[in-house]
């Protein structure tokens, strides 16, 4: 997005002048009805993403045509012009300023894409952006985890990028530096933990799949009648679950899974076999996906990357 997010509270000025320092000086020329750097908003003040944390973050996203992506504190509305005049994607600014909701439709009409992008006056805290494909946002820390429940209810798959600042202890699934930004992307998983029941399994396919969950990150075990066998290389990606397991007889099996609800679907094969239908259904309560709800040592973590700049 285009704004990095600053608590006017917690900002000391030796902050600001170093988020200043590393913007190029072309963003000082404005014009009268254009945003001012620094300008103060609803607890915070409006800085832009430099041009090329913008393009990698729409890359890392992977947006395209198919796509909804909504911006949170979307400033002048860079992103959002972004995603659809370069990846054809539609587009929802949600921006605190009503100033600068006037200065993002007007420059989206200036580039042609006021037919698939919008800009709404909102609290990104008050606001159901659910239906959104991507996220993006540039906030501080403390914000982001504020954000990591309500992005944990979006569906599965959906992608969700990070301009200079991390979500705490929610490992992104990639990151990259370009100049001095930093971006990172996560992608939202399915709710994978839980006791599942393996239907139709042969005399050497399992029969039952236990998994624990924190976050995008699973592991368990997988039972082959007598024997429980651990899971090897688990990986959980948007809705799906990809793992490896030894059978009873020693042979490998690979499932590459979709979570949908209660239900699994998908395929299993050995390392010599043809791959074969896999259903499972989940037949305990789901437990809760460990690690959502900040933790105190990440809000005192986060507290500290400024106190520390200041």
């Amino acid at each position: 997005m285009t704004v990095l997010s600053f608590s006017l509270r917690r900002c000391a000025p030796a902050v600001l002048l170093a988020a200043f320092s590393v913007l190029p000086l072309a963003v000082t020329a404005q014009t009268p009805d254009a945003p001012r750097l620094g300008q103060a908003g609803k607890d915070v003040m409006w800085l832009p993403s430099p041009d090329a944390a913008v393009d990698r973050m729409l890359q890392m996203a992977e947006v395209g045509p198919q796509d909804l992506v909504v911006d949170l504190g979307a400033g002048d509305g860079k992103i959002a012009i972004a995603a659809a005049r370069q990846h054809g994607a539609r587009a929802l600014g949600l921006e605190y300023n009503p100033a600068l909701v006037t200065v993002a439709a007007r420059r989206a009409q200036e580039a042609g894409v006021a037919d698939r992008v919008a800009f709404r006056q909102a609290d990104i805290f008050a606001t159901d952006f659910s239906s959104a494909t991507v996220v993006t946002m540039y906030l501080l820390p403390e914000l982001n985890l504020r954000l990591r429940p309500t992005l944990f209810r979006m569906a599965p798959g959906t992608r969700v990028v990070s301009h200079s600042f991390d979500m705490g202890d929610w490992t992104p699934d990639e990151s990259a530096v370009i100049g001095t930004a930093k971006v990172m992307a996560w992608k939202i998983p399915a709710h994978a933990a839980g006791e599942w029941e393996i239907q139709g399994a042969a005399a050497e396919g399992p029969n039952r799949l236990r998994l624990r969950q924190t976050r995008q990150r699973v592991d368990g075990d997988v039972s082959f009648g007598r024997v429980d066998a651990s899971l090897i290389a688990p990986r959980l990606s948007g809705d799906r679950l990809r793992f490896t397991a030894r059978t009873a007889g020693g042979a490998l099996l690979h499932v590459d899974a979709r979570i949908e609800g209660d239900r699994m679907t998908g395929t299993a094969a050995q390392d010599t076999g043809a791959r074969a239908p896999f259903t499972a259904v989940r037949r305990t309560p789901a437990p809760p996906i460990g690690g959502i709800e900040a933790s105190d040592a990440e809000i005192q973590r986060a507290h500290r990357v400024l106190d520390a700049a200041g």
